[in-house]
């Protein structure tokens, strides 16, 4: 039994199985073709044909120049190459074919150009020389030049499989472009019989297909534009290549390939590259073993019985699936081979345990129907029973609708049978249902989902505000009074005392202690650009007043500066914690009143809030992420208006993938002021150094900046929270 297992692992298996099909073709024949290789010489090139026995004399040969081939015919011959169409890459030999049928086999050298060739036996091998490109055909042992370009060039067939007939090339029917229910590109390509191979290869971004022994029609010579099915294939171009026909399909971006043949239908399907598995919410829809099978025309039963040893189940085949197959794939799981099986021969499967009931989809609808009529009737005469059951989480208020198929009596949505009747006591949080038995664990399996506790998250959120101003001003007052007419007149007297210098803070310091004793007012100034006050911060002031004696006159000068730097910082931080799905809100703030007229033409007094608020509703993601649909608004009093204070507003509403437990910033407005003026006197303003006595000038600079961010955070019920 180890061995066998081990076998069945391996897939040796398979290759018994080909090799008991190869015996029985060769069987007939006494020799057999058994390889075919190329070498290249110094001035010619070689194929060997190994056979298993000697030829008794050299086959009959006929040579063609457009397409440039070499016919080979050995009578009552047979072949053990599993593949037929074997690559030489060589200059002249490109490849070479082989075609059976019950009289002989055929072997077709494909060259790049014509070639002289000859024929040689040695030993269990003939060897064919190809020499420099020909003026003529030359042939050994072989008929003459008439009766071998008499042939008819369709008996060369290209065959890649055992058993393939040797009749001439016939059309394609059809080319059809599909677009799957997985979104691949399917392009059915129906051929004219069922020995027709393809040799189906990825170039590139292309998928390259060649058919051989067939002809193209000129109705499908042409090249198919697809990229309307929205499909990973683009284009779709087919041409004639000799005697066989080759199949571009160009596609985009990463993907890869499934072919498979059914009787005369070769389907090649082109998906995307599942780049991540990990990160797909839907599994793939095929992830069994991956085989590869090449069977001709062989019965769907001996096809079903492979793929049960190869997969290790029991299958059970219904007497009505018959018919044969012809199946070709590569590197195809065998759950996908088994259900293109099923598919191109109308079954259905079924399975239980281990255990693969196949039938057709007719016998097992039937049955399936007779049970579930079974069902309906066991419901109407089984008795009834009667079971509590206790609900810890959800409301037994919400349960029991749901039971009831929404409280519809005929909804599709109804758990219970048309007997079955549910009470909900709202006191205990109990159900009371009453139903047959298998309702009634069906219920108890629906409670055992529904009947949980609601992950809570917390949901922090900090408002951070920032501002920094800067202010500098410079100002001058410069005046004077002629107190001739206050004193005397144009003789008037002298004042007691010398002329004087005085300093002091303002005008009227310098005035007092300069014993003018008039004092100056706005009419006396030559100069009136003083610093203004910043942030309720009154400028600091120097004065100086120079009086004259002997003429009566006081000349003031007031300089006055201000310089203010201020910085800020406000911090908001609401929290508050939430169910999963369940909206949640917090704020804190001032409601300020103010007067509004009624329809009666009278006031009334309303309020208007100025709240730090947070509105948020959290959905936890089954990847243990955390999306938040965010409302966050924070007010303050402003100005006094007229009407009343007015409110400053800071508003964001957005929402947001997080981490559990990460903080990510979901907003900020950053806001930059910056002033600069200059004032100053038409002339006199721009004198060099005395400039200054004529100028005022001011500088403000202010910056404010505020962030929001969020933090959630799972919180684990103690009580059985996940």
């Amino acid at each position: 039994m180890s061995t066998q297992r081990l076998m069945k692992r391996t897939g040796f298996w398979i290759v018994c199985l080909f090799g008991c099909l190869l015996g029985a073709t060769v069987a007939f024949a006494e020799n057999a073709l058994m390889a075919i290789t190329a070498q290249r010489n110094a001035n010619s090139e070689q194929v060997r044909i190994d056979f298993a026995q000697e030829l008794e004399s050299l086959p009959k040969a006929f040579a063609t120049s457009n397409p440039a081939r070499i016919a080979l015919d050995f009578p009552a011959m047979g072949s053990t190459l599993g593949m037929a169409r074997i690559a030489m890459a060589q200059v002249l030999v490109d490849s070479a074919l082989v075609a059976r049928s019950d009289e002989r086999s055929r072997v077709v050298i494909n060259l790049r150009q014509p070639a002289n060739y000859r024929l040689e036996r040695v030993g269990k091998s003939l060897i064919v020389t190809l020499d420099a490109p020909p003026t003529q055909i030359h042939t050994a042992d072989a008929p003459a030049i008439s009766e071998l370009l008499s042939a008819p060039i369709s008996a060369v067939v290209h065959a890649e499989a055992p058993g393939a007939n040797l009749a001439g090339p016939a059309h394609l029917s059809d080319i059809q472009f599909r677009r799957g229910s997985d979104g691949a590109g399917r392009v059915v390509v129906t051929l004219p019989r069922e020995q027709v191979s393809a040799d189906v290869r990825q170039v590139g971004s292309n998928l390259v297909v060649d058919m051989g022994n067939v002809s193209l029609p000129e109705r499908l010579r042409k090249k198919l534009d697809v990229t309307d099915f929205a499909t990973l294939v683009q284009s779709i171009t087919t041409n004639q290549n000799g005697g066989r026909v080759r199949m571009q399909i160009a596609a985009i971006g990463p993907w890869e390939h499934t072919a498979y043949q059914t009787d005369t239908e070769l389907v090649l399907e082109i998906r995307p590259t599942q780049q991540d598995p990990k990160k797909t919410v839907q599994k793939d829809l095929f992830t069994g073993e991956k085989l590869s099978l090449n069977f001709q025309s062989i019965d769907v039963r001996q096809v079903l019985q492979v793929i049960a040893d190869f997969t290790n189940f029991n299958v059970v085949t219904s007497d009505a699936v018959s018919g044969t197959v012809t199946l070709r794939v590569q590197n195809v799981p065998w759950d996908q081979v088994l259900d293109i099986i099923m598919r191109s021969k109308g079954l259905a499967m079924r399975k239980n345990g281990n255990v693969l009931w196949i039938a057709p989809k007719e016998d097992i609808a039937a049955k399936e129907k007779l049970e579930f009529e079974s069902q309906i009737t066991n419901e109407k005469i089984e008795p009834l029973r009667t079971q509590y059951f206790q609900l810890n989480y959800a409301k037994a208020s919400d349960v029991a609708p749901q039971l009831l198929g929404g409280g519809i009596e005929s909804a599709a949505g109804r758990i219970l049978s048309a007997r079955g009747s549910v009470i909900a006591e709202p006191r205990t949080n109990q159900l009371f249902i009453t139903d047959v038995a298998a309702k009634l664990e069906q219920v108890s399996q629906l409670i055992a989902k529904v009947d949980v506790s609601v992950r809570q998250v917390l949901i922090e959120a900090r408002i951070v505000e920032a501002s920094s101003d800067f202010a500098k001003n410079l100002g001058v007052k410069l005046g004077g009074i002629d107190l001739r007419a206050s004193k005397g007149g144009e003789g008037g007297y002298p004042l007691a005392g010398d002329s004087r210098l005085a300093f002091g803070t303002t005008y009227a310091n310098v005035l007092g202690s300069s014993g003018a004793g008039t004092p100056m007012d706005a009419s006396s100034n030559f100069v009136n650009l003083p610093a203004g006050a910043y942030a309720g911060a009154s400028p600091a002031t120097f004065a100086v007043s120079l009086f004259s004696a002997a003429s009566n006159r006081v000349l003031a000068l007031e300089l006055s500066a201000l310089e203010s730097d201020g910085r800020g910082k406000i911090v908001s931080s609401p929290r508050v914690i939430a169910y999963d799905k369940t909206k949640a809100i917090i704020e804190q703030g001032t409601e300020i009143p103010y007067q509004m007229a009624t329809s009666s033409g009278a006031t009334a007094v309303s309020f208007r809030k100025a709240v730090l608020k947070l509105d948020v509703v959290p959905q936890i993601t089954p990847d243990g992420n955390i999306s938040l649909e965010l409302d966050v608004s924070k007010d303050s009093v402003g100005a006094i208006t007229a009407y009343g204070p007015s409110i400053d507003t800071k508003h964001i509403k957005t929402q947001v993938l997080v981490d559990n437990g990460g903080t990510v910033v979901i907003g900020g407005i950053y806001t930059e002021e910056q002033q600069e003026r200059d004032n100053k006197v038409p002339l006199f303003g721009d004198l060099p150094g005395l400039g200054k006595l004529f100028q005022n000038k001011s500088k403000v600079s202010k910056k404010s900046e505020t962030l929001v961010f969020v933090t959630p955070k799972l919180i684990n019920d103690l009580l059985g929270g996940r």
